[in-house]
């Protein structure tokens, strides 16, 4: 009985063994991090001088819409004029620019986590390499400049002043890269290295006024606009201009995309869209937004095979957002806030 009784227990054991091994070499299961794990942030710029930017969540299928997410986990409004997110890590950072701060949360719950006030003027937009924090200030005819924050505690590290404009900062191959120029006017791109975090060179562009600047695959794309033909520009981040699709007959050229190895780019309230490597300007738009002059196209952004955009009903109404295919066809539309200005992949 007793021999017995040991045979059972060692085969009890032998078996609990086998299981918590092939347990242990399964692929873990992953849980959910929060309700906003996966979708798209709508960002709602809000009315000038009120605390009214907000932002909605949109489900990858589109299925799903949440208005104001921010407040409802918080109790709070988010503050004035949402000018941009970005992300790292759990975390993202929402720029408040008439607020004046930048407002950390989780990105998955959208729970605050913490905020950036010290040095803040008017701050524009943000961007994180090397563990640093870049945000861009540029107060109406007043002082422009990059404040770095340290990426750990945020606490301040320095400010470099700028004389032109201190516009829109993307991070690409490691170095950060600062777009002098907005509304049109400035033609230049300041490089700073995050090693030592002091400006490292000055990029001049050859022809048009620069209108937007983005980055893709650690590579800077830039499109600037003249009166008769607008420019894409490749940038590396060494700073040089190592390619120039010339956008020829397409005047006043303003937001760009990258998608799916195309541009997608804006003249007025029409979209198109090029091979990368394409030499002819296409002359037939996809997608020909209706709305007003300054509004129709008031945000835009290209995520997975599909062409985000918002009509801002000239702030007077929450914005109309209207998702197309890349071949133009209507997918979706529906309301989001106030000045609907942007839509990020979370």
């Amino acid at each position: 009985m007793k021999f017995s009784k040991i045979l059972m227990s060692v085969f009890a054991l032998t078996l609990l063994f086998n299981i918590s091994c092939r347990s242990e070499s399964d692929e873990p299961i992953e849980l959910p991090k929060g309700a906003y794990e996966n979708g798209i942030f709508v960002l709602n710029e809000g009315n000038f001088g009120t605390p009214s930017a907000s932002v909605t969540f949109l489900s990858n299928d589109l299925a799903t819409i949440e208005q104001d997410v921010y407040k409802k986990n918080n109790g709070t409004d988010l503050g004035d004029v949402l000018q941009t997110i970005t992300y790292n890590g759990d975390n993202a950072y929402l720029v408040l620019n008439n607020s004046n701060k930048i407002t950390v949360v989780n990105r998955y719950t959208f729970k605050k986590t913490g905020e950036i006030t010290a040095q803040i003027n008017q701050p524009r937009y943000i961007s994180i390499a090397n563990n640093f924090i870049y945000i861009t200030n540029d107060e109406y005819l007043g002082p422009k400049s990059v404040t770095i924050y340290k990426l750990s505690d945020l606490s301040f590290v320095k400010k470099i002043a700028f004389t032109d404009t201190a516009e829109r900062i993307v991070e690409a191959g490691g170095t950060i890269f600062v777009q002098n120029a907005t509304f049109g006017f400035g033609n230049t791109l300041t490089r700073i290295n995050p090693a030592t975090n002091e400006v490292a060179s000055v990029v001049t562009l050859p022809n048009g006024n620069i209108n937007k600047t983005i980055s893709n695959n650690s590579i800077v794309y830039t499109i600037a606009a003249g009166t008769t033909d607008s420019y894409i520009y490749q940038i590396s981040a060494a700073g040089t201009i190592t390619k120039t699709t010339t956008l020829t007959g397409i005047s006043n050229a303003t937001n760009l995309d990258i998608d799916g190895g195309k541009y997608y780019f804006s003249s007025g309230n029409k979209v198109y869209s090029m091979d990368m490597s394409a030499t002819v300007t296409p002359t037939t738009p996809i997608v020909t937004a209706t709305g007003g002059q300054y509004s129709a196209l008031y945000g835009f952004n290209v995520i997975n095979g599909k062409i985000y955009t918002s009509d801002a009903n000239g702030f007077t109404a929450d914005s109309k957002v209207t998702v197309y295919s890349t071949t133009g066809s209507v997918i979706k539309t529906f309301e989001a806030g106030r000045g609907t200005n942007g839509f990020f992949q979370n």
